[in-house]
C-alpha cells in the first residue's frame, strides 16, 4: 500500500515512540519515491507521475520531516538525557551522531530539494545536475539506514523502559501540538 500525505499512522499520539517509528517508514518511502524519479528520469522529461510523486515527497520533506526532527530534539532527546537509567545513559552516546546525522540530512535535503525545484520548472537538468541529485540521494540513504536502525533498535527501546508513562504522555502532547491536532488527554 502507497503511503500518502496526511494518511492516519499506525500509531498515535499516545504512542510517541511507535509514532516516530511510523515517521521513519515514512522518511524511507518518500526518499525512495525521489530515487525512483531520479532513476527513471535520469535529468530528462519527467512525465506527469513523476512530477506529482516529485512533488508530494518535497512536501513531505519540507512540511512533516522537520517536525519529526523536533520531536526528537526537543522532546524525547533531553528528556533522555535527564534520566539516570544506566541502560539510556549507555544510548545517550549516541545522541550526538543522531543530532549531527539530522544537520547532515538537512543540508542534503535542502540541495536535493533545489535540484528537483529546478528540474521541474526548467523540465531538465544539467547531467551534472543529475549526477549531484542522484549522489546526494545515494547518500542521504545510507545515512538514513544507518540513523534509523540505531534509533528503532537501540534509542526507542532504551526511551520505552526508562521513561515514565507521563513523560511519554508529554512528549505525545508535543508532537501533536507540533501538528496542530487534538491529541488525547
Amino acid at each position: 500500500m502507497a503511503i500518502q500525505i496526511g494518511q492516519p499512522p499506525d500509531h498515535g499520539f499516545d504512542e510517541p515512540l511507535g509514532l516516530l517509528r511510523d515517521c521513519h517508514r515514512r522518511i524511507e518511502h518518500f526518499l525512495q519515491v525521489l530515487i525512483a524519479v531520479a532513476d527513471d528520469a535520469e535529468g530528462g522529461a519527467i512525465s506527469p507521475d513523476h512530477r506529482g510523486a516529485a512533488e508530494g515527497a518535497l512536501r513531505y520533506f519540507s512540511t512533516a520531516a522537520p517536525k519529526h526532527t523536533a520531536d526528537e530534539e526537543e522532546s524525547l532527546f533531553p528528556r533522555l538525557r535527564n534520566t539516570q537509567d544506566p541502560d539510556v545513559r549507555e544510548a545517550l552516546t549516541l545522541i550526538e551522531r543522531l543530532e549531527r546525522d539530522h544537520e547532515e540530512a538537512e543540508e542534503h535535503h535542502t540541495a536535493i530539494d533545489g535540484l528537483v525545484r529546478r528540474w521541474l520548472a526548467n523540465r531538465a537538468l544539467a547531467p551534472v545536475e543529475a549526477a549531484e541529485l542522484r549522489h546526494r540521494l545515494a547518500r542521504l540513504q545510507r545515512l538514513y539506514q544507518q540513523h534509523i536502525a540505531l534509533e528503532n533498535d537501540t534509542l526507542f527501546p532504551a526511551a520505552a523502559r526508562a521513561l515514565e508513562p507521563t513523560q511519554l504522555h508529554d512528549i505525545g502532547q508535543e508532537m501533536a501540538r507540533r501538528r496542530r491536532v487534538a491529541s488525547p488527554a
